[in-house]
């Protein structure tokens, strides 16, 4: 599969050198393993998507060198967001104390230290990073084959909510990481018609195409990517709602490994004690179907954008490209045309990751949100599936995406969430097979319509 290594990327640049020659005594117990509690041991634990355990000294010692690499070079942890934009409250990024607390204790031949330094060991319910009130699990297993590219999975898994819920936190966690590079799990409302002939727990390769449309309930509820953690929707008092009598879909990206093996993933859904003051709402969008990226193009710019039709608060955004991507940035144009770039940064199809916003940014009705985009299809992308053919949007790897996952607070819980967005702009455009774009260039933000 085309996701890196996570050893490769700790020990391709361990002749870096050391960014302090410290002498000060440093060690694991007392220096380094807060470190790695509050900013490692989420993913660098049995179970998790990193290949090592960072959780004692013993599992840490032998990796005492990369980890200096790593962190010197700013590989880990990973972290994509331009700070000179909107700040980000859930930025990991070490401070340069950390960096050359481990880049010292890695130099000093990485001492463990008196065990009586050591802090409390972080604890993790079941392995959770959140303490659920419901799991949902896929009732059947799922066999990956070991070799071969697997379609996208869809899963109808009956829940049956008894009650209307609202959600304040959602994890979802795969039963083997080593073969599932990232999932979404759905809300499937009560009138929905979506997957209607799915037996439950049966896996099929169709139904993609309802996500996202809110037309009968559907709705995002939580998702899965490497690095990506848990999400909280308790921003501004809100929390998500599911309605009484909803199912839930998971669709699953596999991949193989080299030798058949299986899964069984989960959600773990926390709810909200008290009402919600607003409602929190996971918006795919601006999303550009109407992409095309030219054969051997090594810079292709797509761009799409869609326009508030409400005054809501903009909270969180996730870009969402294949393996051709390369960056991704996220424009508002206000209704007093003033611009503004919220969000810029390199893509990484192995680590795609979400970014909260410090602080929520005000989205008056009629603002413009822009999606601006660029791709490596050419031959000098080593994860490029054909560089010879023109690429169009579609849900597989060979296929590309230009999308966002925004979190948006709404105030009107009650709120249709197919009025909050409409497409506008270049999102607008037909798709013309050799026409590359839609582009900047191409095409004019006029005001939408």
């Amino acid at each position: 599969m085309l996701r890196f290594s996570l050893i490769s990327l700790f020990l391709g640049t361990v002749g870096i050198a050391s960014a302090t020659d410290s002498p000060a005594a440093v060690t694991f117990n007392k220096d380094v393993l807060p470190i790695l509690q509050k900013n490692c041991q989420g993913c660098h634990r049995p179970g998790e998507v990193a290949p090592m355990s960072f959780l004692t000294y013993k599992d840490a010692r032998p990796w005492a060198k990369a980890m200096r690499a790593a962190v010197l070079s700013k590989k880990m942890p990973p972290w994509f967001a331009d700070p000179q934009y909107r700040p980000i409250a859930n930025d990991p990024t070490l401070s340069a104390k950390d960096v050359d607390t481990i880049s010292a204790w890695a130099n000093g031949g990485a001492p463990e230290g008196d065990p009586k330094d050591k802090p409390a060991p972080r604890t993790f319910q079941d392995g959770w990073n959140i303490k659920p009130d419901l799991v949902v699990e896929m009732p059947e297993e799922f066999h990956v084959p070991a070799t071969g590219t697997i379609n996208y999975q869809n899963v109808l898994i009956k829940v049956n909510f008894p009650e209307d819920k609202w959600v304040v936190a959602a994890e979802m966690r795969p039963g083997n990481p080593q073969v599932v590079h990232h999932m979404r799990g759905d809300v499937r409302g009560p009138h929905s018609t979506w997957m209607r002939d799915a037996i439950p727990g049966k896996f099929y390769e169709t139904g993609d195409e309802v996500m996202n449309k809110n037309d009968d309930g559907e709705n995002l509820l939580g998702k899965f990517n490497p690095g990506l953690g848990p999400q909280e929707f308790t921003v501004e008092g809100a929390a998500k709602f599911v309605p009484k009598g909803s199912d839930l879909v998971f669709n699953i990206h596999y991949t193989s490994i080299g030798k058949e093996t299986t899964d069984k993933s989960k959600i773990g859904l926390v709810f909200a004690k008290n009402p919600p003051k607003v409602r929190y709402y996971t918006a795919n969008v601006p999303f550009a179907g109407n992409l095309v990226i030219p054969p051997g193009e090594r810079n292709a710019e797509v761009v799409s954008e869609v326009t508030a039709q409400r005054d809501v608060k903009l909270v969180y955004v996730q870009p969402h490209m294949h393996v051709r991507g390369k960056d991704y940035e996220m424009r508002l144009i206000y209704p007093d045309g003033k611009i503004e770039t919220i969000y810029k940064g390199p893509w990484d199809f192995n680590w795609q990751l979400g970014y909260d916003f410090a602080t929520p940014i005000d989205v008056p009705e009629g603002t413009r949100l822009v999606g601006i985009s660029h791709f490596d299809n050419s031959q000098n992308n080593k994860f490029n599936p054909d560089p010879t053919k023109e690429v169009y949007w579609g849900p597989q790897n060979w296929d590309e995406m230009s999308a966002a996952f925004i979190g948006i607070v709404i105030p009107d819980l009650g709120t249709d969430l197919r009025t909050v967005f409409k497409a506008s702009g270049p999102s607008l455009l037909k798709r013309v097979t050799g026409r590359p774009g839609p582009t900047l260039e191409a095409v004019t933000l006029a005001p939408a319509h």
